[in-house]
């Protein structure tokens, strides 16, 4: 007993079964999962990014604040451009993702990108963006 998924009635079935199962880029940020590990929360009304960054150091990751984006990126030399004395390992099988990322996120006036705060350790980008000074409550005094 075949199924209809397993039957194709026309050779365009398939591409457009397809066509509407990628519909990540259709979708927001809490709707889809990001390319690379990286976590993205509210703490104490600040904007918090947690980059997983095995195997690399500061010098490594550029952060940029362009107008409201926040941009972090790495870029992975190649074998050509990075010659080392040591012989390239024959992997028998190869888990950790060590490769190139460049992740930007609009980020809402309520924060301020000027008073933004990188740390990094045991493999861990912290990223945070302060909620700015005019956003936050305030009280008001009746007159």
């Amino acid at each position: 007993m075949t199924t209809i998924f397993q039957e194709r009635f026309f050779p365009t079935d398939l591409l457009f079964r397809n066509f509407f199962d990628g519909e990540a880029s259709f979708r927001g940020l809490q709707e889809q999962k990001p390319s690379y590990p990286v976590d993205v929360f509210l703490l104490e009304g600040d904007l918090y990014f947690d980059v997983a960054c095995v195997g690399l150091e500061k010098s490594d990751i550029d952060i940029t604040v362009e107008g409201s984006t926040l941009k972090v990126a790495y870029n992975k030399p190649n074998i050509e451009s990075n010659p080392s004395e040591e012989e390239q390992p024959d992997y028998i099988h190869k888990g950790i993702a060590r490769r190139s990322f460049d992740m930007g996120w609009k980020v809402s006036p309520k924060y301020d990108l000027t008073k933004i705060k990188a740390t990094m350790a045991n493999g861990l980008l912290k990223v945070v963006v302060p909620v700015s000074e005019e956003s936050k409550p305030k009280a008001v005094t009746i007159k």
